[in-house]
C-alpha cells in the first residue's frame, strides 16, 4: 500500500501532492514500483494534528480519487474516520476503507457493510491531537489484541464480511518506542484470524532510536517492514514503495519459493 497524503500538514509529505496532477504522477510512480493499493488521505493524523471538516476533507480527496479511478488501474483506499467521507469516496471510485478509528464513528460500519468493501481497523490510544502525550499500557500486546478482536467482532455483527477485515496495531498512534517494539516483536499474536497491516514507514520511533531526520529513514523503514513481514504482516503501508517491494521480493525468493 502506497501512501498518498492530500494534506498540508502530514508528518512526512504534507503539501507535496495536493493537486490532482501531482497526486496522479505520484500514484503512477508508486504503482510502477509495485504498489497494489494507493491509500488516499485528506486529514493528517500525525501527533498533535487538528481535525478538519467533512467538507474540507471531501474537497481534498474526491478530485484525487476520481482522477486515479479514471487514469490508473489500481485499488484506491480512503484513509478516513468520517462516514460521510467514506461514502462519497466509495462513490468516487475507492474500493477500500482504512480507518485509524476502527469504524467507531456512528454509521461507519453501515457504510462499509452496505458497500461490501475491505476495511482496515487500526488501534489508536486516544485521538491524534493528544495520543502521544503520555501513553500508558499494562500489557500493550494484550490490550491492542483485545481491542482489535472487539472491533472486528463489532464489524461482523454489523454486517461486514469477516473475510474483508484487516487489522492494524497502529504503530506510533498512542505508543512510545518501546510499545512499538513490543508490538512488532509479537505481531503474529495480534491478527488472529485476520490479516495484519503494518505501517512503520518513516515513523518517529526511527528518529528516536537512530537519531535520523525524516529524509534519512528509508533504510530503517525497509528494515522494519521486513521484520513485520517475518513476524506475520500481510500488508505494508509505506512511503518508499520501490525499496520495500525489492526487499519483499528478495525475502520471498529466499523463504517462499
Amino acid at each position: 500500500m502506497g501512501i498518498l497524503n492530500i494534506t498540508p500538514d502530514s508528518f512526512s509529505d504534507g503539501g507535496k501532492f495536493n493537486e490532482p496532477d501531482t497526486a496522479l504522477r505520484r500514484a503512477e510512480s508508486m504503482q510502477m514500483e509495485g504498489a497494489e493499493i494507493i491509500d488516499v488521505g485528506g486529514e493528517s493524523t500525525r501527533p498533535g494534528s487538528e481535525s478538519v471538516s467533512v467538507e474540507r476533507e471531501l474537497d481534498r480527496v474526491i478530485p484525487i480519487i476520481e482522477s486515479l479511478n479514471r487514469n490508473i488501474d489500481v485499488v484506491v483506499s480512503i484513509d478516513t474516520s468520517k462516514p460521510a467521507v467514506m461514502k462519497e469516496a466509495l462513490s468516487a471510485g475507492a474500493g477500500m476503507i482504512n480507518d485509524v478509528n476502527a469504524l467507531r464513528a456512528a454509521g461507519a460500519i453501515v457504510v462499509a457493510a452496505d458497500n461490501d468493501v475491505p476495511v482496515c481497523l487500526m488501534h489508536m490510544l486516544g485521538e491524534p491531537r493528544t495520543m502521544q502525550d503520555a501513553p500508558v499500557y499494562d500489557d500493550v500486546v494484550a490490550q491492542v489484541r483485545t481491542y482489535l478482536e472487539n472491533r472486528a467482532a463489532a464489524c461482523i455483527a454489523g454486517g461486514i464480511d469477516k473475510t474483508k477485515i484487516i487489522v492494524d496495531p497502529g504503530f506510533g498512534f498512542g505508543k512510545k518506542a518501546r510499545h512499538n517494539l513490543d508490538l512488532l516483536r509479537n505481531l503474529e499474536q495480534l491478527g488472529g484470524k485476520f490479516p495484519v497491516m503494518a505501517g512503520l514507514s518513516r515513523k518517529s520511533m526511527i528518529g528516536k532510536l537512530l537519531g535520523l531526520p525524516m529524509n534519512r529513514r528509508v533504510h530503517a523503514s525497509v528494515a522494519l517492514a521486513m521484520i513485520a513481514v517475518k513476524n506475520g504482516a500481510s500488508l505494508l503501508r509505506v512511503h518508499d514503495v520501490g525499496p520495500t517491494v525489492d526487499a519483499v521480493r528478495m525475502y520471498e525468493a529466499v523463504y517462499c519459493d
